[in-house]
C-alpha cells in the first residue's frame, strides 16, 4: 500500500503568502521526488495566476540564498516558465505532436482502467482515486501516469492529457500537455519509462510484482499488458455557473481576470471594474471539473469588488462605446482573442524569449538573465 498524502489547498490570501513564507528549497531539491518531499504546494496558485514564479524566486532569494545553493529549486521554477514560452511561441501547435509523430500509437482513446484506478499498480490506483477526491497529483506521480498511458499501454497522448487536467486544481495546458509529450517521445528524443522499483521507492508503497516489474529494455518491447487493453472515450463536459446581471461603471476602465489570471495584486490601487470572465467557448476547449471551476471562483474572492461573468469577451466590449481604450488584461495564450490594454504577465526572466529547442538552451540564456 502506498503512503496517503492529504493535499490541501487554501483559497485565502493569507494561507496562500504562508506557504511561499514556508518554502525550504534546499529540503525540496534533495526530496521532491519523493510523495512526501518537501514539495512547496503552490503549483494551483501558480497556474491560476493567483502568485507568479518570479514572485517566488524573490522571496526566496530575499531570505540569503545564493543561487548556486538554490538553483535546483529555481530551475523547476523556470521549467513552467519555459512550458509557457513554448506556448506563447507554438500557439495550438501545441495541442498536436509537437517535435515528431509519437512513436508507437495503437490507439486515440484511454485506457479505461486508468480512468477507474484499476491498473493493478496499487500506488498509481490509489494516486487516481485521490486525484478525484482532492484535484492533485504529484509531478513525479504524474510522469509514472503518462508513462504507463502512453508508453505501455500505447495510447496517443493527447486525450488522455485532456483527462487530466480537467481534474487538476493546478490545471495548466503549456505544462501539462507538453509534460505528456516529453513523456512519450513527441516533444522528446526517447520515451520516459519508470519500473516497478522506481514507483514503489517514492511513493513508499510495498508492490513488486505487477507488469511493470521488469528491465527497460523489455518494457519497451512487451505487449500492451491486459489490465490496459480495455479503451474508452471520454465526454469532458464543463458544468458553469449562472450569473447574475453584470454592473459596469462605464466611466471606469475594466480589468479582465480569467482562469489564468486570478492575481489579487494587479492594479489594486486603481478604481477600476473588475471582473472574472469564464467563457463558455475556452472551457468548451479546454474543460475542467465542477471542482476546479468552483476552486477558481473562491480564489478570486481575494480580489476587492470582483464580479463574475459567464459569457465571452464580447459582452464587456459592449459596455463601452470605445472598449479598446477601456478593457485592461494581461497577455496569456489562451486568451489571444482579448483586445484592450495588454498588461504583461510578471516573468521569471522577462528577456529569455523566442524558440528554444531544449529546456537547458532556455536555462542557459535565463541564467543569465537570473
Amino acid at each position: 500500500m502506498s503512503k496517503r498524502i492529504e493535499y490541501i489547498f487554501p483559497t485565502d490570501k493569507e494561507s496562500i503568502l504562508n506557504k511561499i513564507t514556508n518554502i525550504n528549497p534546499v529540503k525540496y531539491s534533495k526530496s521532491r521526488n519523493f510523495i512526501d518531499g518537501d514539495v512547496t504546494y503552490l503549483s494551483p496558485y501558480i497556474s491560476r495566476g493567483v502568485i507568479s514564479v518570479k514572485m517566488i524566486k524573490d522571496a526566496v532569494m530575499q531570505r540569503g540564498y545564493k543561487l548556486y545553493e538554490v538553483e535546483k529549486f529555481i530551475q523547476e521554477l523556470a521549467w513552467r516558465e519555459y512550458w509557457q514560452r513554448i506556448w506563447q511561441n507554438k500557439g495550438d501547435e501545441i495541442l498536436q505532436d509537437l517535435k515528431q509523430t509519437q512513436p508507437d500509437v495503437a490507439h486515440f482513446k484511454i485506457p479505461k482502467a486508468v480512468v477507474e484506478s484499476t491498473t493493478r499498480i496499487d500506488a498509481i490506483d490509489n494516486y487516481i482515486a485521490q486525484l478525484y477526491e482532492q484535484g492533485y497529483m504529484h509531478n513525479h506521480v504524474r510522469m509514472y501516469v503518462a508513462s504507463i498511458t502512453c508508453n505501455i499501454a500505447k495510447a496517443h497522448w493527447l486525450l488522455p492529457a485532456q483527462w487530466l487536467y480537467y481534474h487538476l486544481l493546478d490545471g495548466d495546458i503549456a505544462s501539462n500537455h507538453l509534460s505528456w509529450q516529453w513523456t512519450c517521445g513527441s516533444a522528446s528524443s526517447k520515451k520516459y519509462y519508470c519500473d516497478q522499483a522506481n514507483i514503489s521507492k517514492y511513493t513508499s508503497s510495498n508492490q513488486y510484482k505487477s507488469f511493470l516489474a521488469n528491465s527497460y529494455e523489455t518494457l519497451a518491447e512487451m505487449p500492451i499488458p491486459t489490465a490496459l487493453e480495455p479503451t474508452i472515450e471520454l465526454d469532458l463536459k464543463t458544468l458553469l455557473p449562472k450569473t447574475t446581471e453584470l454592473k459596469i461603471d462605464a466611466n471606469k476602465p475594466t480589468c479582465i481576470y480569467n482562469s489564468y489570471n486570478l492575481d489579487f495584486n494587479w492594479r489594486k490601487d486603481e478604481d477600476l471594474n473588475r471582473v472574472l470572465l469564464l467563457e463558455p467557448s475556452h472551457f468548451n476547449k479546454y474543460p475542467v471539473s465542477e471542482k476546479v471551476i468552483d476552486f477558481i471562483i473562491a480564489l478570486s474572492k481575494n480580489i476587492d469588488g470582483i464580479q463574475l461573468c459567464v459569457g465571452e469577451f464580447d459582452v464587456i466590449k459592449s459596455m463601452y462605446e470605445k472598449p479598446f481604450e477601456n478593457i485592461i488584461f494581461k497577455e496569456h495564450p489562451a486568451f489571444t482573442h482579448y483586445r484592450g490594454i495588454k498588461d504583461s504577465r510578471d516573468w521569471l526572466a522577462p528577456n529569455t524569449v523566442g524558440n528554444f529547442n531544449s529546456f537547458f538552451s532556455f536555462w542557459k540564456k535565463a541564467e543569465r538573465e537570473l
